[in-house]
C-alpha cells in the first residue's frame, strides 16, 4: 500500500512537471511550430560594465551556435557545435581562436535546441522535477529542475498565468569547480513566424558580471552556411 501511495505521488508530480512543460511550448507557439524552425538568426546590443556592445549570433537547430560580440573594433567569439566548440576572446588575451574545453561545451549545448532544453527533454534523455511553487521577484511562479543525462542541472521558473520562462540557472563544474549562470527573461514577443521569444535578458556569470541584452531584429530559417562554425586555421 504504502509503495502504491509513493507512486502515485511520484505519477502526480511527472504529470504536473509535464502539464507545465506542454502549456510553456504551447506558449512559445506549439510543438509543430518550433519542430519546424531550422536555423535563428539575432541582432542584439547588449550592456556590461556600463559600456555597450553589438552582437550577433546564429543557431542551427540541435547542430550549432555562434555568437559573436564587438567591443569597440575588439570581437569577442563562442562558438559550439554538437561535436566541439571553440573561443577567441582578445580582452582575455586570447589573440588566436582556441579550443574550448569539454566541460565548457558541454555545459553549452542545451542551447542548441530551439526550444530550449525542456522541449522533448524525455526523447534527449533529461529527467524534470515539479518542484512545487515559488517566490520570484513577489510573484508566484513554478519552478522545475532540469537533470541532463550528462550535462549540467538546471533550475527553471515559469510564469503560472503566461507559462514564459522568467529566469533560468544552470549549474556547471568548470575547471573543477561547481559554477552557476542565471538567466532572467522579459519582454516576451511573437515573431512574424509565430515563435515567441524574450526581447530582453539579463545574464548572471559566475564571475560576477552581469549582461543586459536587447534583441533588435529575429530571423527564423534564414540560410546559414555551416562553414561559419569551423574554426579559423
Amino acid at each position: 500500500m504504502m509503495a502504491a501511495s509513493v507512486l502515485s505521488v511520484v505519477s502526480l508530480h511527472a504529470q504536473t512537471a509535464d502539464e507545465i512543460i506542454n502549456k510553456h511550448i504551447e506558449a512559445l507557439g506549439g510543438k509543430d511550430k518550433l519542430s519546424t524552425i531550422k536555423t535563428i538568426y539575432t541582432e542584439y546590443d547588449m550592456e556590461v560594465m556600463g559600456q555597450s556592445a553589438s552582437g550577433t549570433t546564429w543557431l542551427v537547430n540541435g547542430k550549432a551556435y555562434k555568437n559573436e560580440v564587438d567591443f569597440g573594433g575588439q570581437k569577442i567569439v563562442q562558438c559550439f557545435t554538437d561535436k566541439g566548440g571553440w573561443a577567441q576572446n582578445p580582452m582575455m588575451g586570447q589573440t588566436a581562436p582556441e579550443a574550448m574545453p569539454a566541460d565548457q561545451v558541454k555545459m553549452s549545448q542545451g542551447q542548441l535546441d530551439v526550444g530550449g532544453p525542456l522541449f522533448n527533454y524525455a526523447a534527449k534523455g533529461n529527467t524534470v522535477e515539479y518542484l512545487g511553487k515559488d517566490t520570484l521577484n513577489g510573484k508566484g511562479a513554478f519552478k522545475l529542475k532540469l537533470k541532463g543525462k550528462e550535462g549540467p542541472e538546471s533550475i527553471y521558473w515559469i510564469d503560472p498565468a503566461t507559462y514564459y520562462v522568467l529566469k533560468s540557472t544552470v549549474k556547471a563544474s568548470m575547471n573543477g569547480t561547481e559554477v552557476e549562470t542565471s538567466v532572467a527573461f522579459s519582454n516576451y514577443k511573437k515573431t512574424e513566424y509565430g515563435f515567441v521569444v524574450p526581447s530582453n535578458t539579463e545574464i548572471s556569470l559566475p564571475q560576477g558580471l552581469t549582461l543586459n541584452v536587447t534583441s533588435k531584429k529575429i530571423e527564423i530559417n534564414k540560410e546559414v552556411d555551416m562553414k561559419l562554425f569551423d574554426m579559423p586555421k
